[in-house]
C-alpha cells in the first residue's frame, strides 16, 4: 500500500563514483574537524592571569654564605616566608639558602651564580599596613652583615616606593627593615621602621589558636 504513495525511493543503478564522491567528502569533513581542535585556542574558563602589584627584594652581599630570610605580613595578618610561600595575595617567589642553594640549570647542569636576593610579590591590593622583616637564619662568618630590602610599585611604571638597609650580625636575629601602608587604590601614605617580630607575634597567634 506504501508503494502507492510513493515514498519508497526505486531502486537506481548503482553508481562507484558517487560513492567515492560521498567517502571523500565524511574523511574531508573529518580532518577538517581535527584540523579546528588542534587550532582551537585554550580555553581560559577558570584561569585567573595574575599581575603583581609590588615587588619586594631582600639583597645582602654576593657570594656570601649566610642564609637570610624575608617575612611579610599583610595587613589581615597574613605572613609569608620560606614555610608558607603564598598568603593572601602574597607569593614567595625565590627563597635564597645563601650559598647552599644559589645556583640556576642550564642544559641540566647547575651553575652557581654569586647573586642574594629572595623576591616577593603582591598580586592584589589590601589597604592597610604592611611590615617586611628580615631572619637572619644561619650566620656562617659571626660577622655583621648589611641586608637591603627594597619596595617597588610596578603599575603602571617601576618606582622604588621604600628602601633600607639593615644590619645583622647573628643567627636566629629579627629585624624590621620597613612598614608601608597602603591606600583602597594601591598607593604608598606612608612609611616606617617601628620594630615589630613578626616571628613572636605568628607563634603567639599560633599558640592562642591551638
Amino acid at each position: 500500500m506504501i508503494d502507492d504513495f510513493d515514498l519508497l525511493p526505486r531502486d537506481e543503478a548503482f553508481d562507484p563514483f558517487s560513492v567515492v564522491l560521498f567517502k571523500a567528502l565524511q574523511i574531508l569533513a573529518f580532518l577538517f574537524f581535527v584540523a579546528l581542535l588542534i587550532v582551537a585556542p585554550e580555553a581560559k574558563e577558570g584561569k585567573v592571569d595574575s599581575k603583581a602589584e609590588f615587588l619586594i627584594s631582600l639583597d645582602w652581599p654576593d657570594n656570601h654564605p649566610d642564609d637570610f630570610d624575608i617575612f611579610v605580613q599583610d595587613p589581615l595578618g597574613n605572613v609569608v616566608w620560606f614555610r608558607r610561600r603564598e598568603a593572601g595575595f602574597m607569593v614567595l617567589d625565590r627563597d635564597d639558602r645563601g650559598g647552599l642553594n644559589d645556583f640556576v640549570l642550564v642544559n641540566g647542569r647547575k651553575v652557581l651564580t654569586s647573586t642574594r636576593q629572595e623576591l616577593v610579590t603582591i598580586r592584589g591590593i589590601v589597604a592597610g599596613e604592611y611590615t617586611v622583616n628580615v631572619y637572619h637564619f644561619t650566620a656562617l662568618t659571626s660577622q655583621t652583615v648589611p641586608v637591603t630590602v627594597t619596595v617597588q610599585k610596578l603599575n603602571p611604571i617601576v618606582t622604588i616606593v621604600a628602601k633600607d638597609t639593615v644590619e645583622l650580625d647573628q643567627g636566629g636575629e629579627e629585624k624590621t627593615a620597613m612598614r608601608f601602608t597602603l591606600d583602597a587604590t594601591g598607593q604608598v601614605t606612608e612609611t616606617s621602621h617601628v620594630q615589630r617580630s613578626i616571628l613572636q607575634t605568628f607563634h603567639n597567634n599560633k599558640r592562642n589558636a591551638g
